[in-house]
């Protein structure tokens, strides 16, 4: 069954697309939400290989020996990468409509990245005092999705970056969103060989769950 309501656009780009590119279209495409002359959109694509810096982003976190390009996201957290091989999800959703609750929606977006790796046979779970989406446990710990958006008049930009199998050692040039005690891995690394393709029809099974879970207040932790 489509688990996406006719009402939002699902677009998927199979090139790598650049970041300021992205960034004009959600900017675009989040005030015409706002206006009502455009539907909601789900964007999932790739980025060629980049840095993008949140809010809180710390220039000593920052190494870049491989010197990619360093992007101001615009959105909350810090350094993150992005590049072939990482699925990068944009969600741009009137919260107007759907209720005016940020802290459900970071909620309903890592629930979201769970079921769809829960899905591709990967066990996922949200780490307290950590952002993110994390594997294993104890020393094995590592990280294997992010997540960071932006609320503009009560619609949201950017999203989450689930690892399929990007270069690891990219992410040596920064310290990911400020956190140095843990490592990266991705789907690859785990055994899991399935390509975007096949990622991106679990985050479409899974997407009706995390509309539902908009309209329900989140878990208190």
């Amino acid at each position: 069954m489509d688990e996406v309501p006719a009402d939002i656009e699902w677009r998927i780009s199979d090139a790598p697309v650049a970041y300021d590119e992205a960034l004009r279209f959600m900017e675009e495409r989040a005030a015409a939400i706002r206006n009502g002359t455009m539907a909601e959109c789900v964007w999932l694509l790739e980025h060629p290989p980049l840095f993008t810096a949140g809010t809180s982003a710390d220039p000593a976190e920052l190494t870049n020996p491989l010197h990619f390009p360093v992007h101001e996201a615009g959105r909350g957290g810090r350094y993150t990468y992005h590049g072939p091989g990482q699925r990068v999800g944009y969600v741009m959703l009137d919260l107007e409509r759907r209720g005016r609750d940020i802290r459900r929606f970071v909620d309903a977006l890592e629930g979201w990245m769970i079921a769809t790796l829960a899905d591709i046979g990967v066990s996922a779970h949200r780490a307290d005092g950590r952002i993110g989406i994390w594997v294993g446990e104890g020393p094995d710990e590592k990280k294997i999705g992010a997540l960071g958006v932006r609320i503009k008049r009560w619609v949201t930009l950017h999203g989450f970056a689930i690892n399929v199998a990007p270069d690891l050692s990219h992410f040596a040039g920064i310290v990911p969103c400020g956190i140095a005690e843990y490592g990266v891995t991705s789907l690859a690394e785990l055994g899991k060989q399935i390509p975007l393709a096949g990622v991106d029809a679990c985050l479409k099974r899974s997407f009706g769950r995390f509309l539902n879970a908009l309209e329900r207040p989140c878990k208190e932790s």
